[in-house]
């Protein structure tokens, strides 16, 4: 119909950085066509939002506290939340892209990309349509797989910000045994001297 009002996209944003968050928000609120329904600051808000509010498009960084934004991705793909993804980070590596199509993401940007093109990822993403860097794209599937599973890099990542084997079981719900086994496989599967090395060498390949 002619001069019918057209529904505008709804997106949710996930930033744990105020000033960045804040400015994604407005930037996109300058189209007539997108609307930021809800913003997030860590990965369990993100999640929760999500559904809770059930935008089109869902933006988020990767790392991010509680959940990784590739972890929420992750989770709303096993849910089978009607949600487009974009991650929208500063990794440039092809271990994070190839995780992030895994967790069923629809695009993957750059923050210093032009600021016109993410209103215009967002629009291609609603309509189904894939925004990844081409060059990225073509790395990501030369390079070599990941070899960690989910819980080896979940009891990884924490071990490499520092946290001890007992607050890692603690947090998990794990004994200190298996951590120290998954940490074991971790360093092992990566040919590491010990586990700080073994979260440099995955997190430099964006496997964590």
């Amino acid at each position: 119909m002619v001069g019918a009002k057209r529904d505008k996209i709804r997106v949710v944003i996930a930033e744990d950085q105020a000033m960045v968050l804040g400015a994604l928000a407005a930037l996109l609120e300058m189209e007539d066509d997108i609307e930021v329904v809800a913003r997030a600051r860590d990965g369990e808000e993100a999640l929760r939002t999500v559904r809770q509010v059930r935008p089109e498009v869902f933006i988020t960084d990767i790392e991010m506290p509680k959940l990784t934004g590739l972890e929420v991705a992750a989770e709303m793909k096993q849910s089978g939340i009607p949600v487009r993804v974009i991650i929208l980070t500063t990794f440039a590596r092809a271990g994070y892209l190839r995780r992030a199509l895994d967790a069923g993401a629809s695009g993957y940007l750059l923050k210093d990309m032009p600021a016109e093109q993410l209103a215009d990822a967002v629009r291609r993403v609603h309509r189904g349509l894939r925004v990844i860097d081409p060059q990225l794209a073509a790395e990501a599937w030369s390079d070599e797989p990941d070899p960690l599973t989910d819980r080896e890099r979940q009891v990884l990542r924490l071990a490499g910000e520092g946290t001890s084997t007992l607050d890692i079981a603690n947090e998990l719900n794990l004994s200190e045994g298996t951590v120290r086994n998954y940490l074991s496989e971790a360093i092992n599967k990566l040919g590491a001297a010990n586990r700080v090395e073994a979260a440099r060498i995955a997190r430099a390949k964006g496997w964590l």
